[in-house]
């Protein structure tokens, strides 16, 4: 077939895929394609994108299917679709959820419809040490302590879970956002950052509650959290990389959400305050005055950690 000139995406048999900024359909390409893609290089003419399985999983956990990925490519694409490209497509995204995270009696297991599949994770070497006990042929019983681990460990062997185990509910706590700032300003989430914040939400079922949310520099990520938060209602404690961050936050809070200031509490090493929105720095988190106790040869403790039991 003759190459159709006048569109965006070159996709090569490698899995990357070449868009070309200067076609008129580069923003539509771009958006469609960054949901199963990641940006490898953006020079000023030609962006690098890579396909992925964590591309691919991402996208499978977001709702996209196979069928869909696949016409993006053929929908933007100069040439005919690499036929290795369209089978790894459909055979990544088939493997999302073939392997569930589920909780069940207060206890935290690991399920799936394919008793084969199950009998070849109990014998990985990489999940054996997170498997307490083979309930059935289709359960494991694994500690919930290591349901971040075991995740990790199901995307190397190239099964990742599904998660539909969910979350402690948080302690319940009025946000509401501002039609008006408290400076008067009107005030609104933009589309994409509504929508941000509705995917991590997932209208509060399981599949919600986690994950990153990927967005250009200045895009806004406080408006995300916070429209994250008003849908939560919940207490909350943020992360920031520095004071200057806990403070920006603190300030666009209280301009822009119904919190007060006796809601919103800095944790830096100025001040310890811990309230149903606490705010603070990784470092002081992840701060130990040593990494060995010289006298009991025990390993140093993180005083601050506990500011995640503090609340729900």
């Amino acid at each position: 077939m003759a190459p159709a000139l006048d569109k965006p995406l070159i996709v090569q048999g490698d899995k990357t895929v070449l868009l070309e900024v200067d076609n008129e359909q580069y923003e539509t390409a771009r958006d469609a394609l960054a949901r199963f893609a990641e940006l490898v290089k953006s020079p000023e003419h030609v962006h690098t994108y890579r396909i992925t399985p964590l591309s691919l999983w991402n996208a499978a956990a977001a709702g996209l299917t196979a069928e869909h990925i696949v016409r993006v490519l053929e929908e933007f694409g100069k040439y005919d679709l690499p036929g290795n490209v369209r089978v790894d497509v459909f055979d990544y995204v088939a493997r999302y959820g073939r392997i569930k995270i589920i909780k069940a009696d207060g206890r935290l297991l690991l399920t799936s419809s394919d008793a084969l599949l199950l009998t070849e994770i109990t014998h990985n070497r990489r999940l054996q040490p997170y498997i307490l006990a083979q309930l059935d042929a289709h359960t494991l019983l694994i500690n919930p302590a290591d349901r971040g681990r075991i995740k990790q460990a199901l995307v190397q062997v190239g099964y990742p879970a599904e998660d539909l185990a969910g979350y402690v509910e948080g302690s319940p706590l009025p946000i509401g956002l501002r039609a008006l700032t408290r400076g008067g300003a009107p005030f609104a989430l933009r589309r994409y950052q509504t929508e941000a914040a509705d995917v991590f939400h997932a209208a509060g079922t399981a599949r919600g509650g986690s994950g990153v949310v990927v967005l250009p520099c200045g895009a806004g990520k406080t408006m995300v959290g916070m429209g994250i938060m008003a849908r939560l209602q919940c207490a909350t404690l943020i992360l920031t990389p520095s004071t200057i961050a806990v403070r920006q936050w603190i300030d666009e809070l209280l301009d822009k959400t119904t919190l007060s200031p006796d809601d919103v509490g800095e944790y830096t090493g100025d001040r310890k305050e811990i309230k149903p929105v606490t705010i603070t720095t990784y470092q002081v988190l992840t701060y130990r005055p040593s990494k060995v106790n010289k006298q009991t040869g025990e390993i140093g403790e993180f005083p601050h950690l506990a500011l995640f039991s503090e609340r729900d």
